[in-house]
């Protein structure tokens, strides 16, 4: 339920975009009755907005002409989320996001009151937030020209240069893009190699916008292709475990790109590849509910194993 400043605020962006407005259409919009609108409307003029009272049948209220409002002006949600919008975007592997965020923050404590200056201060000073973070500097001319491409659908030409050095140029449709694992990523329709593919942003060496455009597939995402195709990437071992769990719980303890979870009537099957089992057994040795291995036969081995190695480790821990 909104609060009275949210109200005033939202009557004051009334005011701004219609103009002159009747009394009954403000009380409609913000869901208030004409005595409270007024109270309203005297609350913004105690701030020094001079605002035009038309009484009668065709009366209304109106910003008089030529007055020119503050830049900007926020509830204390607004201010919540931008202030917490401007810490997340420190850990977003972006290689000048710390001057940017600095530069938006101060700009942001220009147009506030006192009041709301301390909060997003104390959101900086106060709040942490542990994201994956990444020692390749993403490009933000790059995330930004691709967003705008993939928001137009226009096409881009890349040259790309691969792990191993190697450098292609290709034609691509941004489809979307998504941050996982500590790295920006573009999906899209890839015109050399004729299918889906993704791409690290940080290893984009070069960027052109074409005027070609393109179409996007209905509900496509990226994040969604990411997690599946980092999930099915051929290694040595596929695996099946049944989890004894919901959906919730499973996402809640293991972490996105372990591979793809799938409800099913006994629980949750996760499906994923691995060239490690002692690895993968070692992660399923700390998760909280039960599970049963399907496959493969050397993952139950690997987790014996590691049953005998801690149930060594707790004798000699007695003996001591």
């Amino acid at each position: 339920m909104q609060g009275p400043t949210t109200r005033v605020l939202s009557l004051l962006e009334l005011l701004q975009a219609r103009g002159r407005v009747s009394g009954s259409e403000l009380a409609q919009a913000l869901g208030v009755d004409g005595r409270t609108l007024r109270r309203y409307i005297v609350m913004l003029e105690e701030l020094g907005l001079p605002i035009s009272t038309e009484r009668g049948r065709h009366g209304g209220y109106q910003l008089i002409a030529g007055f020119k409002l503050p830049p900007m002006m926020f509830s204390d949600d607004e201010a919540l989320a931008l202030a917490l919008g401007l810490l997340a975007a420190r850990g977003l592997g972006l290689a000048d996001a710390a001057p940017a965020v600095t530069s938006a923050q101060a700009k942001l404590e220009r147009v506030m009151p006192k009041a709301l200056q301390r909060r997003l201060r104390a959101v900086d000073e106060t709040i942490a937030l542990e994201l994956p973070r990444s020692d390749a500097g993403g490009d933000s001319t790059a995330l930004a020209t691709l967003s705008a491409a993939a928001q137009s659908r226009t096409r881009v030409h890349l040259h790309y240069r691969a792990p191993d050095g190697q450098s292609t140029m290709r034609d691509f449709d941004a489809y979307g893009l998504a941050w996982r694992g500590g790295r920006w990523y573009v999906v899209g329709h890839c015109h050399l190699r004729r299918d889906v593919r993704s791409f690290r942003i940080d290893r984009i060496v070069q960027l052109q916008t074409l005027t070609d455009p393109f179409k996007r597939p209905k509900g496509f995402s990226a994040l969604a292709y990411l997690a599946r195709s980092i999930a099915t990437l051929k290694r040595a071992h596929g695996i099946e475990v049944l989890l004894h769990t919901d959906m919730a719980t499973a996402r809640r303890e293991l972490f996105d790109a372990i591979g793809l979870l799938e409800p099913v009537e006994a629980g949750v099957l996760l499906s994923a590849q691995a060239d490690d089992l002692d690895w993968f057994a070692r992660e399923l040795s700390r998760l909280p509910f039960d599970f049963t291995v399907r496959s493969p036969g050397a993952l139950r081995d690997a987790l014996a194993e590691r049953g005998r190695k801690l149930l060594a480790a707790a004798g000699a821990r007695e003996r001591a």
